[in-house]
């Protein structure tokens, strides 16, 4: 008998020490310097956030107060149905936000800053707390930079990852090599973006003037379409297709 309490014993020793093992070496494989990031009413009824997140390029602490949910079910409660609606998906953004593996998400209970407003409580806590803010808001930015508390705008972003070119906008490129069609003609912007120009297919290692036509985006890059002044591509499809038949 004694034998065999100290078997079970052994038992769940071992097991006790395996998953006390297994948890710390999952807080030790975390990426470290976890920011706290508090997130703003803006930023959840805007929703980008959860795209954003679901990418896997942030690894931090999304801190949502109370304070904001707060404001998120009075404004869903409201009677300006616009507001009701995008309100609503805000408190949907934040559901969706707790099953993103990639990052913490976060309740906090910010009810000991009494009567402030909102913004005033997103910068005293990320100021306090070395934390930053996440949010849409303009003017809530600015006043966070007077305060010397990094702010991530998603609008900045927005623009800093649009594509700076417009349909009919004229650049410069130099044509490389050709391009799968025989009208085609392949160059690489600064960045690296492909450039397939229309008209281009026999001036390989000459730099033309060239108009922007289309834009595409996928997960494996960018593209950029573009022609030579007064290309016609309709034109350039029937000679090649009767090349083909004679």
């Amino acid at each position: 008998m004694n034998l065999f309490i100290l078997l079970v014993a052994l038992g769940i020793f071992s097991e006790t020490t395996f998953l006390t093992i297994k948890k710390i070496s999952e807080k030790t494989n975390r990426p470290k310097g976890r920011r706290k990031v508090y997130v703003d009413t803006s930023a959840l009824i805007d929703g980008r956030i959860l795209n954003i997140a679901k990418t896997g390029f942030l690894y931090d602490n999304f801190v949502i107060p109370r304070s904001v949910t707060r404001e998120l079910q009075l404004l869903a409660d409201g009677k300006d149905m616009e507001k009701r609606n995008r309100a609503r998906d805000g408190l949907q953004t934040i559901n969706e936000l707790e099953r993103v593996e990639h990052v913490d998400t976060d309740i906090l209970d910010d009810s000991y800053l009494g009567r402030m407003l909102v913004d005033e409580r997103l910068i005293v806590l990320a100021r306090d707390n070395h934390g930053v803010i996440l949010t849409c808001d303009y003017n809530l930015e600015k006043v966070a930079t007077a305060e010397r508390i990094q702010v991530l705008n998603i609008n900045d972003l927005s623009m800093t990852l649009e594509n700076k070119y417009h349909q009919g906008d004229k650049f410069r490129i130099k044509i490389v090599e050709k391009g799968q069609n025989p009208w085609q003609g392949i160059g690489h912007l600064d960045d690296g973006t492909m450039v397939v120009v229309d008209g281009a297919g026999d001036k390989v290692d000459k730099e033309l003037d060239v108009n922007f036509s289309k834009f595409y985006q996928t997960s494996s890059g960018r593209m950029i379409f573009a022609e030579v002044s007064g290309f016609k591509k309709n034109r350039a499809v029937k000679q090649t297709s009767g090349r083909k038949r004679n």
